[in-house]
Order: structure tokens, then C-alpha cells, then sequence
């Protein structure tokens, strides 16, 4: 893989990739490929797998596996795909790239555990190197919440030792999103985390797309925002942001279960999937489902 070919595959709005659920807790596996195919119908040129939006943390690692499989060959070639793992150790990690290599799974977006301040630059960039002598790999910022510092020492050495790490999902954005975007840009392909407002403060300094929350079911407020912003319309992906972006997380972060539980009610309002999630995440109940139709009755597409 070409790094003009991983520039090219994150440009434009990206969608993650969700496991859904039935409402007794076993894995709605229709309801992930209908979001896949909404996906990549949508324009997505990346079908991504975070530990976050992709629910590992309700997921056996044999589930986790299965599941990763499952979307490689759904996707079947249609758009690049990028796994994720679930915070193993080094050795459990490489192990798993071979499998995604296996699969069909073009990237890996690797997140190193992380306790008691264990890490140091060094132990993660041998971590890196480890797992990108099998694939390439994509790193995940929110790993260096807490020392920013450490994360752009970590990049600046990954830029000069391992050529096999790829790309990056810009989780912190701001500040440390612009530097990472002057650092890196050349070299890596980037990914800011989130949402457009979030995108917006960092695509002046250089990042090849963004990950979408509208994409799966309102894809043309997605292409309108990307549109404007290929166009230097700022006014225009502003307005996206103002009159669509705020408004839904403002709901979707009062509801109970946090935006998650809301992204899920969301899918199943559109008749992608089930609204489920494993306990102990809580699920909406259908009061909560009537506060997510109302708002996109109410909003429709001023």
C-alpha cells in the first residue's frame, strides 16, 4: 500500500463501523452489513473499525475476530478497510495482524494499553514497529490525553523509524490536532475524529478527511459540509454545523446512555439496525426513541 493510496481511501467524510445488537443481547449481524453498505453507497472510501464506536468493549475477542472477518469480506474490496484492536499487549497484537492480513483487512488502527504511566516513547515505538512488520497500521491520538508531549514525540519518531505506520484518527483535535497535522501531513494520512466542528479548526494545516456522524443516514449533510470546504465556503460548512451538527449532539448528549445509545436509536429510526446495546450499556426506551424522530422531523432538511 501507497501512502497516495491511504491519502485517497481517508479523504472526504469516512464512516465507522458499528456492531449492532438484538434486543437479547446477540449480535444483529444484518444491521452491520446494512450500515456498511449505507456506508460505502454514501461515498465512505474507508469502512472503520475503532474499539469505541465499534463496541469491543462488549465483545469477546473471538466475537471481535469474527466480527473483523465479517466486515473484510462484506466489504469485499468496495472501500479500504481498517480494524481495530482491543488494548492488548504486544505480542496478542501482532498476532492479530496477521489474522487481519488473513481476513482481508487492509490497515490496523492500533491502541496500546495504557496504566499507571507504564509507557515511554521507546515501548511504544517498539510497539508500533512490531505490529507494522505485518500491516500497516494506523495510530489513534486519545492514547495521549494525558500527556500530549509524549504523543508528538512518539509521532516525530514514527515519522523517521517505521515507515509502516500509515495514518493516524486524530481524537484531540485543537491545538495538538493542527501540530500533528504540520508534523505529519507530508507522510501519513489523517483522519480528524469526531465531528466537523472538530475538523474544521485543523483542515487548514493539513488532514485528509474526517469521520462522520451524518454520513450512514443523512449523507447529503455530510457531502454538503465536504463540498464547501474543497470550495473554501466556509459560511457554508459552517452553516452545516450550526443548523445540523450542534443541534443533534445537543440531543444525543441528553439523552440516557450518552450520543452512543442515540447513534444507535438513530440507525434503527432510518431502518439501518436495531437500537440495542449489551448491558450494561443502557438502550433508549421508545419515550426516547419519539425525542430522536421528533428531531429529525422538526429539523427535516432547512
Amino acid at each position: 500500500m501507497q501512502i497516495d493510496d491511504v491519502k485517497s481511501a481517508l479523504s472526504g467524510p469516512v464512516a465507522s463501523v458499528y456492531a449492532t445488537f438484538h434486543e437479547d443481547g446477540t449480535l444483529d449481524d444484518q444491521g452491520t452489513r446494512n450500515l456498511l453498505d449505507a456506508a460505502i453507497e454514501a461515498g465512505s472510501k474507508t469502512v472503520l473499525m475503532t474499539y469505541g464506536n465499534t463496541l469491543y468493549s462488549l465483545l469477546t475477542d473471538q466475537e471481535m475476530a469474527n466480527f473483523t472477518k465479517s466486515v473484510a469480506e462484506h466489504t469485499a474490496g468496495r472501500a479500504m478497510v481498517v480494524a481495530a484492536d482491543r488494548i492488548w499487549w504486544t505480542g496478542k497484537t501482532v498476532d492479530f495482524a496477521q489474522y487481519c492480513i488473513a481476513v482481508g483487512v487492509d490497515m490496523l488502527m492500533v491502541l496500546p494499553p495504557s496504566w499507571g504511566g507504564s509507557l515511554t516513547a521507546d515501548s511504544l515505538v517498539y510497539h508500533y514497529a512490531a505490529v507494522a512488520e505485518h500491516i500497516p497500521v494506523m495510530m489513534v491520538t486519545n492514547l495521549f490525553a494525558d500527556n500530549r508531549a509524549l504523543g508528538m514525540e512518539v509521532i516525530r519518531r514514527l515519522l523517521d523509524e517505521v515507515p509502516g505506520v500509515m495514518a493516524v484518527k486524530d481524537d484531540l483535535c485543537g491545538t495538538f490536532g493542527q501540530e500533528l497535522s504540520l508534523t505529519a501531513y507530508e507522510k501519513w494520512g489523517i483522519l480528524s475524529g469526531g465531528r466537523k466542528q472538530n475538523h474544521l479548526d485543523v483542515w487548514a494545516y493539513g488532514c485528509d478527511g474526517y469521520l462522520s456522524s451524518f454520513l450512514l443516514f443523512k449523507p447529503a449533510w455530510s457531502h454538503t459540509y465536504w463540498n464547501a470546504i474543497q470550495q473554501n465556503d466556509i459560511a457554508t460548512a459552517t452553516g452545516i454545523i450550526r443548523d445540523y451538527e450542534l443541534p443533534y449532539f445537543d440531543l444525543i448528549r441528553s439523552l440516557p446512555g450518552g450520543f452512543d445509545a442515540a447513534k444507535h436509536a438513530t440507525f434503527e429510526l432510518f431502518g439501518l439496525a436495531n437500537r440495542w446495546r449489551r448491558p450494561p450499556y443502557a438502550s433508549l426506551s421508545d419515550a426516547d426513541m419519539e425525542r430522536v424522530k421528533a428531531f429529525f422531523t422538526e429539523i427535516g432538511d432547512k
